[in-house]
């Protein structure tokens, strides 16, 4: 099991300096979300300024670019880093698409299919093994002059990881992606009960083993000995409240039982009473969300107890980027 750092947003001014300082500590990978800042412009400052961090986009938003314009931004970031970017691509949820990007979010699962069948083509036409010819449901590519043809990189091969929550986008996932990228609102159950057997299915759809994807998720932890410890309790109780308040999410809820605060919470959500939601998330919900340890060497073996066999790559979920290289270093050895 790998750790990765999952960031909310990355400021562009600051890419530098946050790439190096994971680097130097320890960390596998980062993956930055797509919320106030497009994840690929802090990447390509991050992917020039480091030499062994993986660089993901943990997710960018699919359906409001066209597929050329994703793989034209994934080529360029796999060229720079020499092969060390992952595309974290996602659906959103159908409220954000068509009211915060305005874009088409009709027939989801079998637009992404397309989505990700349509990047392969097109970085083919990129590598030059053959010319740029799709048509499908969704989209059309077949206009490709030298002048705006990319050519050909060292590593052609971007893996492509879906965001998922639900079961058909885990299954989906496991069928035609490299890998896929969990929702930080998962508990270990439902990563071991429903996303994994999804995947599974996928897998066996496609004819391949388990070893030839990449699970990857990001979970929330609070340390005993961080002098941040309250911060961080409070900071997870309202992540968990806030994500628990959406519908699309409502399935990792009835799993475990906890479908009315589910209601409860979306009701105060639409009437934006979302300073009341923290104290909607009971404390079994809590122990159930959020990874506790005593130290850092101790939080590696307890990430390892609950998501062994589930998950290839953890993240750390919220701000990584204050813990010291030393307790980096105690908690990449213990995992």
């Amino acid at each position: 099991m790998r750790l990765d750092a999952f960031l909310t947003g990355l400021d562009v001014a600051a890419a530098d300096g946050v790439a190096r300082g994971l680097e130097h500590s320890g960390f596998h990978g980062l993956w930055v979300a797509e919320t106030q800042v497009d994840p690929f412009l802090p990447f390509a400052v991050a992917a020039t300024a480091t030499e062994r961090l993986r660089l993901g986009t943990g997710i960018t938003v699919a359906f409001p670019r066209s597929p050329m314009v994703t793989a034209m931004d994934a080529w360029a970031l796999a060229k720079a880093s020499r092969g060390r970017f992952d595309l974290g691509l996602g659906t959103q949820v159908r409220a954000h698409v068509e009211r915060r990007f305005s874009a088409a979010f009709d027939r989801p699962l079998a637009r992404v299919r397309e989505y990700v069948a349509a990047l392969r083509h097109i970085w083919g036409a990129f590598q030059h093994e053959h010319r740029l010819s799709f048509r499908g449901d969704f989209y059309r590519f077949d206009l490709m002059s030298p002048f705006f043809d990319p050519g050909p990189i060292d590593h052609p091969r971007i893996a492509i990881h879906l965001a998922a929550v639900n079961p058909r986008m885990y299954r989906l996932a496991g069928e035609i992606a490299d890998g896929v990228v969990g929702h930080p609102f998962s508990t270990p159950a439902y990563l071991r009960e429903v996303a994994l057997p999804a995947v599974t299915r996928g897998l066996a759809k496609s004819g391949r083993e388990r070893a030839a994807f990449s699970f990857v998720c990001p979970v929330f932890t609070v340390v005993a000995s961080s002098p941040t410890l309250a911060a961080d309790e409070e900071y997870a109780r309202q992540q968990l409240a806030f994500y628990a308040s959406t519908p699309a999410y409502r399935a990792v809820l009835e799993h475990h039982g906890w479908s009315a605060i589910g209601e409860e919470l979306s009701v105060l959500a639409r009437r934006g009473r979302f300073d009341e939601l923290p104290r909607l998330v009971t404390q079994a919900m809590f122990e159930a969300f959020v990874t506790r340890a005593d130290d850092h060497a101790a939080l590696g073996a307890t990430l390892r107890e609950r998501y062994g066999g589930v998950l290839d790559r953890v993240g750390l979920y919220g701000d990584p980027t204050r813990l010291a290289p030393d307790e980096v270093r105690a908690l990449v050895t213990s995992l």
